[in-house]
This record gives structure tokens, C-alpha cells and sequence, in this order.
């Protein structure tokens, strides 16, 4: 007889997002993502960290300050790395899992790479324009979003 307490596939690929989340370098947000086929294969995976080929530890982490020492100028997305890092040209139709719902540039990127549906865990900035945005495209492109639902299994990470 075969087990049935095994995990659901959004527990798994949210679980992959925490994860990759934990990559990231920044000390005030980590954020993973994870692009999943309809076939439930993983397609792509990324966190939000500097551009390859910037040090790291030359570049600018703060949150406040004159913008070009802020992190907010340099810092690429977990998302956009996801869909940057994945070696398949076509996305349409995948689901992308992601710790942190997506600003507005993300949106777009998500958008035209062809995903069609985004789960998040957090939407912790739900009431900026940013993310009101991002709802607005999703909603005009027919991509669905809907909050991943804890079951108590999972990985914890502060985002």
C-alpha cells in the first residue's frame, strides 16, 4: 500500500522557492521563485541578488539613502532570474511559484514569458502601487494568481 501523507505539488515547488530564496545575499529580503512546466517539471529557478558579474561585496545592500547607494537600482528580482536562468525560450503555459508577489516590472516580464499562473506566499506590499499594478496586468492577461495555502509542512523563511 503506498503512503498518503506525501506532499502536495505546491507544497513541493513552494518548498523549492523557500529554498532557493535562502541564495540570496540581501539582509533584509530574500525572495525565491520557481517556474514549474503543466507537467509538473521544474523549468526554471531563481532568487533576488546582483547581476552576474557584479561583486557582490561592491555593490550597495541598503534600503535608504541616494539612490545610486541604494540596492533598489542594481538588485535583479527572483523572478526575472527565473525566467532569465531557464534554458527553455517558451514559458506558455507554465506555473510560476514565488515567495513574494511580484512588483509591477516583474508582472511584465511574467507576462510576456508566457506563465500563466503565479502562486505566492506573501503579498506584503498588497496595497502599493507596485503590486496593484501587477494585479491589474494579471487581471487584463488572463494570468491567475492565487495565495499558496500553508498546510504547517513547510519550510519558513522571513520574507
Amino acid at each position: 500500500m503506498k503512503r498518503t501523507d506525501y506532499i502536495s505539488w505546491d507544497e513541493y515547488f513552494m518548498g523549492i522557492a523557500l529554498l532557493s530564496a535562502m541564495r540570496s545575499k540581501d539582509n533584509n529580503s530574500q525572495v525565491g521563485a520557481c517556474i514549474v512546466s503543466p507537467e509538473n517539471k521544474i523549468l526554471s529557478l531563481g532568487y533576488n541578488g546582483m547581476p552576474i558579474g557584479c561583486n557582490d561585496d561592491d555593490m550597495p545592500w541598503e534600503r535608504e539613502g541616494d539612490d545610486l547607494n541604494t540596492k533598489y537600482m542594481y538588485v535583479c528580482h527572483s523572478e526575472l532570474n527565473a525566467i532569465l536562468n531557464s534554458p527553455h525560450n517558451d514559458l506558455t503555459g507554465a506555473r510560476m511559484y514565488v515567495t513574494l508577489f511580484p512588483c509591477n516590472e516583474c508582472a511584465k516580464a511574467i507576462i510576456q514569458s508566457g506563465i500563466k499562473e503565479l502562486i505566492y506566499l506573501s503579498d506584503k506590499y498588497h496595497d502599493t502601487h507596485a503590486s496593484i499594478a501587477s494585479r491589474r496586468m494579471f487581471n487584463m492577461t488572463g494570468v491567475k494568481y492565487r495565495a499558496y495555502q500553508p498546510t504547517g509542512r513547510e519550510i519558513h523563511l522571513e520574507v
